[in-house]
């Protein structure tokens, strides 16, 4: 049950890295193993010449070949996803998310970016085959806020749709069951009364 989180954004700390690191903790609660990549961190001459050869570019495609979801965040720079992300995609093999489940997360100044996520990013994990993309999270920047001691906190109606794109993605790319409605009863212990 392996969960790889993909940081796409050039800066740290950023939004949408907290954004995606407020998804791993959700899942690391469900005890799925959780692994992380943050593209920033690969050396840039490998990216961007692509030396598939570079040991960290190696690493980096066999992360997400050995993923079962792969959940990736990005901030929206002119309507589209980040530039870093970009040059990663085009390093993954065109069949590189087959059978794995996306969850899209984004962030950006403004609302009016939100669409990023279906125009922009969501073809582009389609054209990997991924096997299933699930409904995107987008947060505006009004929704994850730098807090005195420089931590990101999310708002409160912002985690309530992460918790909601968790328990998707829990019940359906890593078959977990579900945490809300009742627990499931054997038959042996239903007891009738009339």
């Amino acid at each position: 049950m392996s969960v790889l989180l993909i940081a796409g954004s050039p800066s740290a700390p950023s939004r949408s890295t907290a954004l995606l690191e407020a998804v791993g903790e959700r899942l690391a609660k469900r005890h799925a193993r959780i692994e992380r990549l943050a593209i920033r961190d690969l050396p840039a001459h490998a990216l961007l010449l692509a030396e598939w050869n570079h040991p960290a570019i190696e690493r980096a495609i066999a992360q997400v070949a050995a993923a079962r979801v792969i959940v990736v965040a990005t901030p929206v720079y002119k309507a589209a996803y980040s530039g870093v992300l970009k040059v990663f995609l085009d390093l993954l093999a065109q069949n590189a998310l087959k059978g794995k489940t996306v969850l899209p997360l984004a962030t950006g100044g403004s609302p009016h970016h939100m669409l990023a996520l279906d125009y922009a990013l969501r073809p582009v994990l389609q054209s990997l085959a991924a096997r299933h993309i699930l409904p995107g999270v987008y947060a505006s920047d009004s929704q994850i806020v730098l807090t005195p001691e420089n931590a990101y906190q999310v708002h409160n109606d912002l985690a309530e749709r992460l918790n909601e794109a968790v328990e998707v993605l829990a019940t359906e790319g890593l078959k977990l069951p579900a945490t809300h409605g009742f627990e499931p009863v054997p038959f042996s212990r239903v007891r009738c009364s009339v």
